[in-house]
């Protein structure tokens, strides 16, 4: 059955219309991200299937454009496009926090780096910058480790470097 048969209050953009985005599952907003299914499946069904095989819309989210395009549905300009809400929701959040935070404690330091580095695939060492209100004026990444920890070279005055192991 195709999603036009449905009724109005259980397709997903309408129900995204009437009852907002934090409304829909992940399968519906996925959905609506796919726009179409395949011959057999709706959009909705395709979706579940995907989540069901990638084990979580993060895990689709972050899935490499190998693994990504040889799934049913899915393909280079559906990675690209999902690439790019990806990096929109980047840069949003940057800019949101940059604008509207004020990072006054540890907890909120934190949250903000998670925010800010949690697509890297691998530790860095960066610096973050606040004015004297400790808002966010930058974030600059100096060095770029392994998976699990990054040696950083202070300088030329020193040449031994420094390794950072996170803490977990």
């Amino acid at each position: 059955m195709s999603i036009r048969d449905w009724p109005a209050a259980e397709r997903p953009r309408e129900k995204l219309l009437e009852l907002g985005a934090a409304s829909l599952s992940d399968a519906e907003l996925l959905a609506i991200f796919l726009r179409t299914g395949v011959a057999g499946k709706s959009a909705v069904d395709l979706a579940r299937h995907l989540l069901a095989q990638f084990g979580s819309l993060r895990a689709l989210m972050e899935a490499r454009q190998l693994v990504f395009s040889q799934h049913l549905g899915l393909g280079p300009a559906k990675f690209a496009q999902l690439q790019a809400v990806l990096e929109m929701a980047r840069r949003h959040l940057a800019e949101r926090l940059r604008c509207d935070s004020v990072l006054e404690s540890p907890e909120a330091v934190r949250d903000y780096l998670k925010a800010l580095l949690r697509h890297e695939p691998h530790e860095i060492f960066g610096c973050l910058f606040l004015d004297s209100k400790h808002r966010v004026l930058g974030f600059e990444k100096l060095f770029q480790g392994t998976i699990d920890s990054a040696t950083v070279y202070p300088g030329k005055w020193s040449s031994v470097p420094w390794t950072t192991t996170p803490r977990r």
